[in-house]
């Protein structure tokens, strides 16, 4: 009942920015794919602003860009999606956060979705500072929130994993 809810490009043809793919797999905690899984995603446009009304900085709104989609697993746990890379945005304290997207994970047996985020592998500078990554406090986990850019080519690896060896670090919001 959610085909036709989702969005798998939200980088239009007009959109500013590098045009990027992310995609990857929701894996349980046997590392077996979950093949029902739903992945929200939104995000701040390349300039590094948000397509909301309270997003009040003094950036251009890309008027072709939503910053908001939803893509279902395939029976592989496999996703995709098509967006621009963001900018970066103003975190607490006066800091910048890194570039990141903002994921939000539906899937069956979870009485409550999740919350984690995508990070930039080419973005290493930035993701040393950024405030939010430095409050997962076993650094070690920290890399299952980067997405590896595939070399010479705009696409980005990142998978889910549930539980377990290379659990995914997910957020309380």
């Amino acid at each position: 009942g959610l085909v036709p809810l989702s969005v798998n490009d939200i980088a239009k043809d007009a959109s500013k920015g590098e045009k990027i793919v992310i995609s990857g797999r929701v894996l349980d905690g046997e590392g077996q794919p979950v093949p029902d899984a739903l992945v929200e995603f939104w995000q701040a446009n390349a300039a590094g602003k948000y397509a909301h009304p309270e997003d009040t900085q003094d950036k251009p709104l890309d008027g072709k860009f939503t910053g908001f989609g939803r893509v279902p697993t395939d029976k592989e746990g496999r996703y995709s999606f098509t967006t621009v890379k963001p900018g970066a945005v103003p975190g607490p304290g006066n800091t910048l956060q890194a570039p990141h997207i903002v994921i939000c994970l539906f899937m069956r047996g979870m009485l409550k979705h999740l919350y984690t985020r995508i990070y930039f592998s080419d973005e290493a500078a930035a993701n040393a500072n950024d405030p939010v990554l430095g409050v997962i406090e076993d650094a070690a986990r920290r890399p299952t929130l980067i997405a590896d850019r595939a070399a010479g080519k705009a696409e980005y690896r990142w998978d889910i994993r549930m539980q377990g060896e290379g659990e995914t670090v997910f957020f309380d919001c």
